[in-house]
């Protein structure tokens, strides 16, 4: 005698149809929604730092981004990107592309762009009054020779060393 699961074959139809329909939308990757711990982090962001101004490098990596993506919308893609990390990293909505990096995005073309690039976000004061937001993040290149056990860092007081 078949056991009860084997005897309902519509059932599993449907299921596995269900499951096709699920791979459709590889194209937009939903991100698990990182909403909820944005808020939290927001919030200790603030209680944490003796100033709301910081800067950290980060590599992102603009490979798995790009992927599939079609090539002649690579390069503003690669820029829409860095801006959505440094937006997700710094919580700022204001955020600027340095033109050196976007130089670096757009070096190879607009098909090519790099796998990784190293990027120095800072979050600074708006001098501007009418910003209804009191940051922006500053997106800038950092060359660097080889991603190899780079890890995202805090920079600490850049004055010094010029």
């Amino acid at each position: 005698r078949l056991p009860r699961w084997a005897t309902g074959a519509p059932g599993t139809t449907a299921r596995t149809a269900s499951v096709a329909h699920h791979h459709h939308h590889h194209h937009k990757p939903c991100p698990p929604d990182y909403q909820t711990h944005v808020v939290k982090m927001g919030k200790g962001d603030k209680k944490r730092g003796q100033s709301d101004l910081v800067t950290r490098e980060y590599t992102i990596h603009l490979h798995k981004l790009l992927h599939g993506q079609t090539f002649k919308k690579r390069a503003p893609r690669a820029i829409r990107e860095v801006k959505k990390f440094a937006t997700k990293a710094m919580f700022t909505k204001d955020v600027r592309v340095d033109t050196k990096l976007n130089k670096a995005l757009w070096a190879t073309g607009v098909r090519n762009v790099p796998k990784r690039i190293r990027v120095r976000l800072s979050r600074k004061r708006n001098d501007d009054e009418e910003a209804e937001e009191k940051l922006y993040t500053l997106v800038e290149h950092v060359p660097v020779a080889s991603f190899k056990e780079l890890e995202t860092k805090v920079v600490e007081d850049m004055g010094d060393d010029e």
